[in-house]
């Protein structure tokens, strides 16, 4: 990932890893030390936008940091009101706890290989007294910029749906989670998204007012889509999320294979861990020929292997090629059909064409199913049929460029 000759300064810039930040100059952040970044357990995963994040924590790994990463128990279970019209709902202890366990697994995931240290604020907070909590901590805190905060002035002004005390307390315990890792470990740069500035500032303000000593936040930008100018990260379905049980591998990976020509390669520096030669000469390659989406091909191989592995990937790619790349169906593996049957319309083997074609819904009618089969619009394993036939083995029903049914047996 590391590129060659380059410091982390320039890196940071060259794959669009800079926001905000407290150091007077960017070069700041090229002498190594103890950096923590954190992720609330308000789901059992991590979005690709908490992703785009932590690859930048691992471009400071990769420059001699030393990283703890924070999974927020105490946090959590409070949820952070930044960005949130409304109130969230609390979670439960045992929610919390299945979250953290999730999130956990991901970061060992995504800085597999990495010396790290996995730190839960539950830990500190569980037995901190709230009186001595407001009068060691709270007192160092302004009221006034916290109540500036943008988020607090929509919430509270007119027409808002008001805060809580909790949320509103939310950005005084991130300040303390600060100060606590610089107390007990000697951290001294936070790392976080564009939208926890106003939350990580806090705690150098307490470092500062309470250790007299330098402490400093370092941001990264929201990633935004070029083509639509919005937030990037979602799909159809909604969030993108590195859990395969809330988006499956097959829809992360056509996610990436589909993102436009316009922020592929943007994407590419973010969200993968190849040099900057490599880039740029794919970069060149895909300028001459778009169509062919050859960017768009390494950018999903490289994410999906990095967030899912090798294996899955590959299983991804045969049944991608399978659907819409003319490849042979007998190829695809119990595990390929298995990832299949997740994707598309199934029905158990021993039906007819026409009536799989009814039953998936395909075809309104036998007749329509009929009629489909005669104007050539239906193949089975990639050859168009002329009429009915029994099915009593595994195979894929294909109806024009796009639908699919997945004969197959019952697991």
């Amino acid at each position: 990932m590391k590129g060659a000759n380059m410091q982390l300064s320039d890196e940071l810039q060259w794959r669009g890893f800079v926001n905000q930040m407290t150091f007077d100059d960017i070069s700041g952040v090229n002498q190594p030390r103890k950096i923590y970044f954190g992720v609330d357990p308000s789901a059992d995963s991590m979005t690709i936008g908490n992703l785009a994040a932590a690859m930048m924590v691992r471009l400071f790994m990769e420059h001699g940091h030393e990283v703890y990463l924070l999974v927020g128990g105490a946090t959590g279970m409070i949820g952070d009101p930044d960005g949130k019209k409304q109130e969230r709902d609390l979670r439960t202890v045992e929610q919390v706890a299945h979250n953290k366990a999730g999130i956990a697994k991901e970061y060992k995931r995504i800085f597999e290989g990495r010396d790290f240290h996995l730190v839960d604020n539950h830990d500190w907070f569980k037995d901190i007294n709230y009186v001595d909590f407001l009068h060691k901590i709270g007192k160092h805190v302004s009221m006034t910029q916290m109540l500036d905060r943008e988020f607090v002035q929509a919430r509270i002004g007119e027409g808002g749906s008001g805060i809580s005390y909790a949320e509103f307390s939310y950005s005084l315990i991130q300040g303390y989670d600060f100060l606590h890792l610089f107390r007990e470990h000697g951290v001294s740069l936070q790392l976080c998204g564009a939208d926890q500035w106003g939350n990580s500032v806090t705690g150098v303000s307490l470092i500062r007012k309470l250790e007299s000593a330098e402490a400093h936040v370092y941001a990264t930008p929201l990633v935004i889509n070029k083509a639509t100018g919005k937030k990037f990260g979602k799909s159809e379905d909604g969030a993108v999320w590195l859990n395969p049980e809330k988006t499956s591998v097959y829809k992360f990976y056509q996610f990436w294979l589909n993102v436009d020509d316009e922020g592929v390669i943007d994407y590419m520096k973010i969200y993968t861990t190849l040099d900057r030669s490599t880039i740029e000469a794919i970069a060149e390659n895909h300028a001459v020929n778009p169509g062919a989406r050859s960017a768009q091909k390494v950018l999903a191989r490289e994410v999906t292997d990095l967030v899912h592995g090798v294996h899955r990937r590959e299983s991804v790619e045969r049944v991608t090629e399978v659907l819409f790349g003319g490849g042979d169906f007998e190829t695809l593996s119990d595990d390929d059909l298995s990832l299949l049957s997740k994707e598309i319309p199934r029905v158990d083997v021993g039906v007819g064409v026409i009536e799989a074609l009814v039953v998936s819904g395909v075809a309104e009618s036998n007749g329509a199913a009929r009629r489909l089969i005669n104007s050539g619009a239906i193949s089975v394993n990639g050859i168009k049929i002329s009429q009915d036939q029994v099915l009593n083995n595994t195979a894929l029903i294909k109806k024009g460029k796009n639908t699919f049914i997945l004969v197959m047996e019952e697991e």
